[in-house]
């Protein structure tokens, strides 16, 4: 039987505007938001760096997450945020993207 995984996120542009979702597949969501494939708020303001994400192993709990995240007020956010993630690096910054030799050897290094 099949592992399913679900996982909660939050997007921030460079201004920090915040969207926050559930997906089944995470990497596939974050290339469609990085490609602006649905029109809306994340395409229109340009929300597509993944700056927090929890994983679940069922879809209720991922989306009782998101709407306990939506409730939050803005500064809460930011301290979940900065609490795990204080750069606000883009986490899904590298994914995708092929490996080099010269990856293989820093990491082996």
């Amino acid at each position: 039987m099949r592992e399913h995984r679900y996982a909660t996120y939050i997007l921030a542009s460079r201004s920090h505007q915040f969207y926050v979702g559930v997906t089944n597949n995470l990497e596939r969501r974050m290339r469609q938001h990085r490609e602006h494939a649905f029109e809306g708020f994340t395409a229109r303001y340009n929300v597509d760096r993944l700056v927090w994400y929890q994983i679940f192993g069922d879809i209720r709990d991922a989306i009782a997450r998101e709407k306990q995240l939506k409730g939050w007020r803005r500064e809460k956010k930011i301290h979940l945020i900065e609490s795990e993630n204080p750069t606000w690096q883009d986490l899904s910054e590298e994914w995708g993207k092929p490996i080099t030799l010269k990856d293989i050897i820093r990491s082996s290094g």
